[in-house]
């Protein structure tokens, strides 16, 4: 027969894949303690079970695993000890039903219990078809059962709380959307509704009657500048008459002509998309190059160097980092070294005079803008309108402000905006009059056939909402209102 210690070893050690063992692992420092035990119970006489589990009392302390009560059990089998007075932590389905122990006790019931849980123990380790076994299965299926019940009345009685609180979300959404909309025509009514305060102190501070202050609303941000915004705005369509190019500048010059000029700025406007600049890049850029020719007569083989150098410029001055001249150069399939283009910008900015202060199409767009209610999509659909100006040399007689205005209009009577009201002729500065020849001028330039390619591309994606696709089409269809005849022939055609 085996020693007493290797039994004990050998059924913890067979017992390792248990779920319900306490511990999966049989650490050294537990086989030592447990060495030491056994050794101690083999040295000393027989004794009674009170007086061992009083030479042992840390014995008793050890913890179960959570939620199972045969554990306790099993390991005071083991140890030869009673189970101790504390479980700990199990689950409501293992305990007895309501029938604790108690801890005053005689010796002798404790010591009948404890030969009795000893019995129980011995007889579930006979095998695994045991009646004792079935017994405590039997006892775990009544109590899984009964928390299943509890579990189930549970889950038929939630629904009716849910359907409640799901029927007072519902009318409290209802009633937070009946006053949302309650809210939204009251504010819909006063935005139609004239504002006597408001006009009051737009006459009192110069505006005339029926135009709004729209400054006022800006007048607590310091970067808006709102006080000096007409003063500034009257400067800039005093400055745009000495920034307007010659417009038959054309007459003196040999080898370029207007569709050759169409051809560069298509090319230009593709550079520029390609470097992600700004638009009001695009506009000075365009401009320095009408300006300069309108002083120099250019070769045909020189004119690419123009329109490279002017972009270069333009980024430098509009651009928080402009691309390096390598990148110009690149760009212009090394056709120019980098010395010849900053010899160009040298002799271009010595031409102007080194006068770079061109009132941009762009500054008066977002004035206007400001009178439109910041609308998108007529903002977006205007910002293609006005590039028209770039490529069409008809627009070169016109005013940065006039274009602008006239993009909006013609923008604006796309989408149906409404009228032309005084507070939006008051900031865009020109009645509708004054805006329809340039107005016309687009419509007549739409309803042509596509010859600017890079342009038309451009503005046909989805981050332009498609302009160039929307506005042909309406122009198309609307040409014959304003007298448009031949939109057949393209702009070369027309025009030569």
């Amino acid at each position: 027969m085996p020693p007493a210690g290797r039994t004990a070893r050998s059924r913890i050690a067979s017992n390792e894949n248990d779920e319900n063992t306490n511990s999966t692992r049989l650490t050294r420092a537990k086989a030592a303690a447990l060495d030491a035990n056994i050794a101690q119970s083999t040295k000393q006489p027989l004794q009674s079970k009170r007086s061992a589990v009083n030479a042992n009392p840390t014995a008793g302390r050890r913890r179960a695993a959570l939620g199972d009560v045969s554990n306790v059990g099993k390991s005071d089998a083991v140890e030869g000890k009673k189970p101790a007075g504390r479980a700990g932590l199990v689950s409501k389905a293992a305990q007895p039903t309501g029938v604790q122990k108690n801890t005053t006790r005689s010796t002798t019931a404790r010591t009948v219990l404890g030969a009795k849980e000893t019995k129980k123990t011995e007889v579930k380790r006979a095998g695994s078809g045991s009646g004792a076994i079935g017994v405590s299965s039997q006892k775990r299926k009544i109590a899984t059962a009964t928390t299943v019940k509890t579990e189930v009345l549970v889950e038929d009685a939630e629904p009716v709380r849910k359907k409640v609180h799901t029927s007072e979300n519902e009318q409290k959404k209802h009633v937070r959307s009946e006053s949302k909309a309650v809210k939204l025509e009251e504010a819909d009514k006063e935005n139609d509704e004239p504002k006597p305060q408001a006009q009051a102190q737009a006459v009192e501070h110069g505006f005339p009657a029926g135009v709004d202050d729209l400054d006022s609303e800006d007048l607590d941000d310091p970067l808006m500048a709102a006080e000096y915004a007409n003063e500034i705005f009257e400067y800039l369509r005093d400055l745009e008459c000495k920034s307007i190019p010659n417009p038959q500048y054309m007459n003196h010059q040999d080898d370029i002509g207007w569709r050759t000029r169409g051809i560069l700025i298509d090319w230009l406007i593709e550079v520029h998309t390609r470097f992600h600049l700004l638009p009001e890049t695009l506009f000075l850029s365009i401009n320095i190059i009408d300006r300069f020719l309108s002083k120099k007569v250019v070769q045909l083989d020189r004119l690419q160097l123009v329109g490279i150098t002017a972009m270069f410029i333009a980024s430098k001055y509009e651009e928080v980092l402009s691309p390096h001249v390598a990148n110009f150069k690149h760009v212009a399939d090394d056709g120019f070294t980098e010395e010849e283009i900053l010899s160009a910008e040298r002799f271009i900015l010595g031409t102007l005079n080194y006068d770079l202060s061109y009132p941009n199409p762009m500054n008066f767009l977002r004035r206007i803008s400001k009178a439109d209610n910041y609308d998108i999509q007529t903002r977006t659909i205007a910002k293609y309108l006005m590039e028209i100006s770039l490529l069409d040399h008809r627009f070169m007689a016109y005013r940065s402000s006039h274009v602008a205005a006239a993009a909006i209009y013609l923008a604006r009577l796309i989408f149906d905006r409404g009228e032309w009201n005084d507070t939006i002729a008051y900031y865009a500065g020109y009645t509708e009059e004054e805006i329809e020849p340039v107005f016309e001028l687009m419509v007549d330039y739409l309803a042509r056939p596509v010859i600017h390619e890079a342009f038309y591309k451009k503005y046909a994606s989805k981050k332009f909402m498609k302009a160039s696709l929307i506005t042909r089409d309406w122009a198309k269809r609307h040409a014959h209102i304003f007298g448009i005849q031949d939109i057949q022939l393209t702009l070369d055609e027309f025009t030569s």
